[in-house]
């Protein structure tokens, strides 16, 4: 007599793998969002709490490990898995030619929306983190005072009075060319040679000078590579947290991004607390109808409070809190 032994299917684990990566990346959109939505929550005070958390969060130890193995493999996960999930789905919300039903009832309609949503998550988050991450993020170099941090922005008259609040040096592309001149003009930079093992007091003082000629020349250095417009210029922060708040408020004082990062954050409410609601379900968490309702309430809410967070931060982080 032989027993049979059922195998659980790779399509099975992939799908609750799938959802697990998805409520971990609810947790961190909600994270994310507190954060960001600190740029113009609380009105007059520049933005302080998000300077503050973001300067907490640059002083982690192996942080790009951290967003990596943290952030970047779930939504890789999660990414990959969904856009073979959204290919092979059949919509069925509205009817068609007949050839098909046409269900138009509410989860349908929400299953709907959560494939569509997931396009739009695609190309938004690509663009996400290709701009903050690579294209607009600040650079870093070393100077006499610490690390400093250089961010290129449009500039805009409230640049004067919020420059001077937050502690930012603003430089012209005049100043940028006479940098990049000066850089040009430098020699190679060479350490004084150890000596026979003593302390020697001039030879400290050799190597602190030399150390100090090469901070500045690498700060100059990245001054310098900035390409800039006439309408543009660079601010210099000793702060991480000051110089991301100045590439949000830059980013969203533009209507047209506004718009764009509005759908995509919207997208991604909705992508979120849907998910959700479907993962309390998946993991048998509400069977009955009464619950599976109630959490339809929940997730409702869920998706305002985001909605209000980030719509925070999109709108208000310029045209309100820090324009001035």
């Amino acid at each position: 007599m032989s027993v049979q032994t059922s195998s659980i299917s790779s399509a099975f684990i992939w799908r609750r793998v799938h959802s697990l990566m998805g409520l971990w990346l609810v947790l961190y959109l909600i994270v994310h969002l507190i954060t960001n939505s600190q740029a113009a929550l609380w009105f007059g005070d520049d933005g302080s709490g998000f300077v503050k958390m973001v300067n907490a969060l640059e002083t982690l130890p192996y942080l790009q490990v951290v967003e990596t193995v943290l952030i970047g493999i779930p939504l890789l996960i999660h990414g990959v898995w969904g856009v073979k999930r959204a290919l092979t789905s059949k919509l069925n919300s509205s009817g068609g030619d007949g050839s098909r039903p046409g269900l138009k009832y509410n989860r349908n309609r929400a299953f709907t929306w959560q494939r569509l949503s997931s396009w739009i998550l695609l190309v938004g988050i690509i663009g996400h983190v290709v701009q903050m991450r690579f294209l607009d993020a600040p650079k870093k170099a070393m100077s006499t005072v610490g690390e400093q941090y250089f961010v290129k922005l449009n500039f805009d008259e409230g640049l004067y009075t919020l420059a001077a609040r937050l502690h930012v040096n603003l430089f012209s592309p005049g100043d940028v060319e006479s940098a990049a001149k000066q850089v040009r003009t430098m020699g190679p930079m060479c350490m004084p040679r150890l000596g026979n093992g003593k302390y020697n007091a001039d030879e400290d003082s050799a190597r602190m000078m030399a150390q100090k000629a090469q901070e500045e020349k690498e700060w100059m250095a990245a001054l310098a590579s900035f390409k800039l417009k006439d309408t543009q210029v660079v601010a210099v922060s000793s702060m991480p947290g000051t110089a991301f708040l100045l590439m949000v408020r830059d980013t969203f004082k533009s209507p047209i991004m506004a718009v764009l990062y509005t759908i995509f954050l919207l997208a991604a409410a909705f992508h979120a607390f849907n998910g959700f609601w479907t993962f309390l379900i998946t993991w048998g968490m509400i069977l009955s109808y009464r619950s599976q309702r109630a959490m339809v309430s929940v997730s409702i809410m869920g998706m305002v409070v985001l909605s209000l967070l980030g719509l925070a931060a999109i709108w208000c982080s310029y045209w309100v809190n820090l324009r001035y």
